[in-house]
């Protein structure tokens, strides 16, 4: 038995989130956090939200948000939009959190690579979230890199579409907001 044990290695929270914990799991009261800045993605109060809600209502928060601090009190949700807001709806005061120190580029990324894998997301999400991580490789590539051709094959091969894909997304962020929502309807 114990030759089985030692094959059978346990999947930590930082090789799951792939995140590094920095100051362990925590629990957190919601109103402790807030919103990443420019969010892109929506968090809707549709009946996907009643749904989670009443999962957490009945279960709590499952998977850990991932936050990083923003001073002495305060948090920035990484990850976890979704289940902070059914939290709050559910009347949950604490959520168990994961704290880890990110600059705003690798937040940046974080965030977008975290929520661009949902199953519904709108176009205008895709777009600002694309644009948002093409932005943060550029400022820690250090230099000029825009949106070539290089940047959305790989942002396209990470989200099994195509580079030409990315860019179409990426046009989007140049309508008008009317045209926008059409889009997105």
């Amino acid at each position: 038995m114990s030759k089985v044990r030692e094959k059978i290695k346990l999947t930590s929270y930082d090789e799951l989130l792939k995140v590094e914990i920095t100051d362990g799991l925590k629990e957190i009261d919601v109103d402790k956090l807030h919103d990443f800045s420019n969010h892109p993605f929506k968090v809707s109060d549709d009946e996907k939200m009643e749904e989670l809600t009443e999962s957490i209502r009945e279960r709590g928060v499952l998977l850990p948000i991932l936050v990083r601090k923003t001073n002495d009190e305060e948090y920035e949700i990484i990850s976890g939009h979704r289940r902070t807001h059914a939290a709050r709806l559910a009347g949950i005061e604490k959520v168990p959190v994961i704290i880890r120190e990110l600059s705003d580029d690798d937040a940046t990324i974080v965030m977008v690579d975290s929520n661009i894998q949902r199953e519904e997301i709108l176009p205008s999400e895709k777009a600002k979230a694309y644009k948002m991580k093409m932005n943060a490789i550029k400022n820690i590539k250090g230099g000029p890199l825009g949106h070539n051709a290089r940047t959305r094959d790989i942002l396209g091969e990470e989200n099994s579409e195509s580079g030409r894909q990315v860019q179409r997304y990426l046009r989007l962020n140049e309508l008008i907001p009317e045209l926008l929502d059409m889009v997105d309807n």
